[in-house]
């Protein structure tokens, strides 16, 4: 049987506000592979702090990333998939990109590496981190999906795009067949889509633009279809089958808690967006934003105490 395995690395936050944001991210992916069937033991989180409702399995440091990856080595099969995930910050100092970690941070080539070391044919490596658009040249490669949340190593602020991305893959939103698997190319698309609203919406010029690379070519395509030169690979990978456990059957009910999730990821992008922001604004829309969020707690509250 071809088993996944499913590695998440939260890096350095830098700020309260991203370190939320991030580690919230990274710990709704770690949780949702099981209940997309990944095995559990199969699912490695690590993170730049041990704390949170969902524990990391080991501190995100460079030594405890080449543990993992060796790990996986070790289990993994020629016919299974790894995954790979980082959620963070990145740099580009003009020459390499890194991934920036307690510690010393770790360039495309550091990983490369180590994803050389694994015997899967099959590779999935997602980049969510600001200025992360050179891994593409580096890890591109036969057998490998990268997806990075820029197009080059100068789109330096956070970028918004891993909310949507850990959205997608542990939901059913995404899966636009309607097969019930949200494969990598459909994430995408659906996370680039929702990532150039939340800009819209605020009035922003955009400053991430996410790439996707599954042929080898060390290019990445901004616009990536299964029948495109980029997106074959892609439209045929998933994590796992999407599943909706974690919201309630009751379709009145369902209908609220996804109308809350989507207003805290509005909170979580305009505090992400907050240094680009005329501060009057920032300020008077997280105050509506954070009080149209607890008035829909609070509908859901009535409505689960409600009688059935």
């Amino acid at each position: 049987m071809l088993k996944a395995f499913l590695l998440v690395i939260v890096g350095l936050s830098g700020d309260p506000e991203h370190g939320a944001a991030f580690h919230k991210w990274g710990a709704a992916l770690a949780d949702g592979s099981a209940r997309l069937g990944v095995d559990k033991a199969n699912v490695l989180y690590l993170a730049d702090a041990l704390e949170g409702d969902t524990k990391p399995t080991g501190r995100a440091t460079r030594e405890e990333i080449e543990k993992a990856i060796s790990t996986i080595a070790t289990k993994a099969s020629p016919d299974d998939v790894v995954f790979i995930t980082l959620i963070g910050h990145g740099s580009f100092d003009g020459r390499a990109a890194k991934f920036n970690l307690p510690g010393p941070d770790m360039t495309a080539a550091d990983f490369n590496a180590l994803i050389r070391k694994l015997p899967t044919r099959q590779v999935v490596f997602i980049d969510t981190s600001s200025s992360s658009g050179p891994f593409i040249e580096a890890l591109s490669g036969p057998g490998r999906t990268i997806i990075t949340a820029t197009r080059n190593g100068a789109e330096q602020f956070a970028t918004l795009f891993g909310g949507y991305f850990v959205d997608a893959i542990t939901g059913d939103e995404a899966d636009a067949d309607k097969n019930r698997r949200v494969s990598m190319l459909e994430a995408f698309k659906y996370a680039k889509g929702e990532v150039a609203k939340a800009y819209e919406r605020e009035g922003l010029l955009m400053t991430e633009h996410a790439l996707l690379d599954d042929n080898g070519d060390k290019e990445g395509s901004a616009d990536p279809s299964a029948t495109g030169a980029d997106g074959k690979l892609a439209s045929v990978l998933a994590l796992g089958s999407a599943a909706d456990a974690a919201l309630p059957a009751d379709p009145k009910l369902r209908a609220l808690y996804i109308e809350r999730r989507d207003m805290e990821r509005r909170v979580e992008a305009l505090r992400l967006l907050k240094d680009s922001m005329d501060p009057a604004k920032y300020a008077s829309e997280l105050e509506k934003l954070v009080t149209d969020l607890a008035l829909k707690t609070r509908e859901i509250r009535a409505a689960e105490q409600a009688p059935r």
